[in-house]
């Protein structure tokens, strides 16, 4: 056998080792935004949810620096919350950043740290040396859960290394306009994107985005400020007839859960927005458009817990919007 071929099979092989994990999945966590300062953070009531999975979907920290020392400090800082750690040796934990953790505020390709930022990323993370994120630009990164008919695909976005610049509104209320011709993933990252869906029989697919999808109506950070690229991702899911798309996303400090029917596609698209982990808007009685919304507007510290039922022949989803309280904010939400 030659030398290259080996080199190939080994890859392969710690992919999959990667990759894979054959434990079925009931119960997920995930969030964003959580000040590293902050003494009031959520992770005891995280804690008593019991996740088998918590996915940070960006701003893990505020790090907003150039200076690498400055953020590994903060990731240390918040790394070593007694809380968290606890969270660590509970359940496997997987994440991407945002704009803050990346390391400039509402960033996107022109960072000039953003290796550099990878790095201290990947170190919190606890991202093993051989993992295949480690080979490409980028957080972008794949994984999979359960075997037959349990399987789950989570597919973590990269919303900044590769996102073209924004364009600041003149208009009030309004930060940002639409960039009409502008990418937010890149080709490479779209490229392996396709091919992660292509022919996938997962039974569910979980999209971590760290920004909206779905709600459009807003003038902040989200996909529809690139509608080429917003539109792009329906039609590659629509292409491979996506089973059961669930967006998980972040960034805004409030919650909510917004749903599309996409023609084409066999199941409606959610996206579920949990984010404010340590802060959110100072006002709890701001409102703010969404067409898409199907929830209520939740402007308190929050967390999402994703539960999955597999009795039957197909999974039932439970979207809940938790917090301080024993109780959801909102009555759960079921998705066939």
């Amino acid at each position: 056998m030659n030398r290259p071929l080996i080199i190939l099979i080994l890859s392969l092989i710690s992919f999959w080792t990667v990759a894979q994990n054959d434990q079925t999945l009931a119960r997920i966590g995930f969030g964003s935004c959580s000040n590293q300062d902050s003494t009031a953070q959520l992770w005891p009531e995280i804690l008593d949810q019991k996740p088998q999975l918590w996915i940070w979907l960006g701003d893990i920290i505020y790090g907003d620096t150039h200076d690498m020392t400055v953020l590994r400090t903060k990731y240390d800082h918040q790394k070593r919350n007694s809380d968290y750690q606890q969270l660590i040796k509970m359940c496997a934990v997987l994440g991407t950043w945002d704009d803050h953790d990346y390391g400039q505020n509402d960033g996107g390709k022109i960072f000039s740290k953003k290796n550099e930022s990878k790095k201290e990323l990947l170190r919190f993370l606890d991202v093993k040396p051989d993992d295949p994120i480690q080979n490409h630009s980028g957080v972008y990164s794949s994984h999979t859960y359960g075997t037959g008919r349990q399987k789950i695909k989570i597919i973590l976005l990269d919303t900044r290394a590769f996102r073209d610049t924004i364009f600041r509104s003149k208009n009030p209320g309004r930060r940002y306009d639409p960039n009409p011709d502008g990418d937010i993933l890149g080709e490479e990252q779209w490229a392996w994107f396709e091919q992660e869906i292509t022919n996938s029989d997962a039974a569910i697919h979980i999209i971590g985005s760290s920004i909206q999808f779905i709600s459009n109506d807003h003038g902040y950070e989200k996909w529809g400020n690139f509608p080429k690229s917003r539109q792009r991702m329906l039609d590659v899911l629509v292409k491979h007839k996506t089973n059961r798309p669930i967006i998980i996303s972040g960034d805004r400090h409030m919650a909510e859960i917004s749903k599309m029917a996409v023609p084409g596609l066999p199941s409606p698209i959610y996206d579920f927005t949990s984010s404010g982990l340590t802060h959110t808007w100072n006002s709890k009685d701001a409102t703010e458009e969404n067409q898409y919304r199907i929830s209520k507007l939740v402007i308190e510290k929050n967390f999402g817990m994703l539960l999955i039922d597999w009795s039957n022949n197909e999974p039932t989803i439970t979207l809940e919007i938790r917090g301080k309280s024993k109780t959801p904010f909102d009555t759960p939400m079921v998705v066939h």
